[in-house]
């Protein structure tokens, strides 16, 4: 599936000095309004326009000019998803961010739109007077504009202060969320190619764990198309930092393109070869041990690395059921989710493996476990499927 970033821009370059122009488009004056006073509070972006319909963006893009657009899905007169490939066609490297409610079709809209050239999406809260839920997605809106907004210019992000995490009766669950402290801004990672490796373990994998953030959706569908035989013989446990409904269609796509089974994990069901097991939007998923097998566990406990679902209690949770007999996979996302449970999975003598910079829509999460030191190999994402299966066919090099 494509993404919004590659060639040239077709009104000029986006990638000059100066803020993010981002455009609003949003039929909803309170969310246009609410926006715009959360981009005009921020140093390094800037509201280019803020208008109600995908028509009048269409038709007002070559004088905004914008870098980033906000685009809602439902508009009148021309909605986000017919909007957004005659966008992409008039500039190229728009960095579109999709916005819609947590809807059955709006999820499946905007997997749709991933495919049509999306850089990614973000749900929006039903009610904008439920703080901790506006509180969310004021967070998760600016992280997102500046993350896509920093790849497209090839600049370091500067990251905002992480939110508190609310209690979890009040928070909607947040798709992703970086994990930098507030005093310290983001550093770029120097590129995958000068980073250091160590050698991938002796021991056979029983299990395939794979984590992924902003892009992801993107990525897992390209890499289970590569990995039909690995499904076969061992099971693959999957955690995507995304809310619920939108984890549903999710495994509904991963099921098509592996053509293996696959589903949103329910809590107690054993863990089989054969099957691709995803974290349910909202619950963390570990791995337990039930009797003589494995079987999944759900817990609605708080945020880890700000993220629910999170990659690392699946990550450190599979070490007490497979030892060291666990290859992991870290996929493109922000934040730095995946790394201790990589460095657990790496002391127990499992391997990971991380989605190279070049290739990753956001190079946070495998940025921060191949900077860890923790990686036995560094590669592009079309590259990834054709490793794993050598690996699991007895390949340890």
């Amino acid at each position: 599936m494509s993404v919004a970033f590659a060639g040239n821009s077709a009104t000029g370059s986006s990638r000059e000095a100066g803020p993010l122009r981002v455009m609003i488009v949003d039929d909803s004056v309170v969310i246009r309004g609410l926006i715009s006073r959360w981009i005009g509070a921020e140093h390094d972006m800037e509201v280019a326009a803020s208008l109600r319909t995908g028509l009048e963006a269409v038709n007002q893009l070559e004088r905004i000019n914008p870098d980033v657009a906000v685009l809602d899905i439902e508009m009148p007169e021309l909605d986000g998803i017919s909007a957004l490939p005659q966008l992409l066609t008039k500039k190229r490297d728009l960095v579109i961010i999709m916005a819609s409610t947590l809807t059955r079709r709006n999820a499946e809209v905007s997997f749709k739109a991933l495919s049509l050239g999306a850089a990614d999406y973000i749900p929006k809260p039903e009610s904008t007077r439920e703080t901790s839920a506006a509180d969310v997605f004021h967070h998760d809106l600016i992280q997102k504009i500046r993350h896509l907004g920093a790849r497209l210019r090839r600049k370091p992000a500067v990251v905002s202060p992480p939110l508190a995490p609310a209690s979890p009766a009040a928070r909607a669950p947040a798709v992703v969320r970086p994990a930098a402290p507030a005093s310290a801004p983001a550093v770029h990672a120097p590129s995958s190619g000068s980073l250091t490796t160590r050698p991938f373990s002796s021991q056979a994998p029983k299990v395939l764990l794979i984590g992924s953030s902003t892009g992801g959706p993107q990525a897992l569908m390209a890499l289970v198309t590569e990995l039909g035989s690995v499904i076969d013989r061992v099971p693959v446990l999957i955690t995507q930092h995304m809310p619920p409904t939108f984890t549903t269609i999710l495994a509904e796509h991963l099921a098509r393109s592996s053509r293996r089974p696959a589903a949103e994990a329910v809590d107690g069901e054993p863990v089989k070869p054969g099957r691709i097991y995803l974290a349910p939007g909202g619950k963390h998923m570990r791995v337990v041990r039930s009797g003589a097998e494995a079987a999944i566990a759900l817990d609605d406990g708080p945020a880890v690395n700000f993220c629910k679902p999170a990659v690392d209690p699946l990550f450190t949770s599979a070490i007490d059921i497979w030892h060291g007999n666990i290859l992991s996979v870290i996929l493109t996302g922000m934040g730095s989710d995946g790394m201790r449970g990589g460095k657990d999975i790496v002391a127990a003598g499992g391997s990971v493996i991380a989605q190279d910079e070049a290739s990753s829509v956001v190079w946070g999460m495998p940025g921060a476990a191949a900077n860890a030191g923790i990686c036995a190999a560094i590669l592009p994402l079309n590259q990834i499927g054709a490793k794993v299966n050598r690996l699991f066919a007895g390949d340890r090099s």
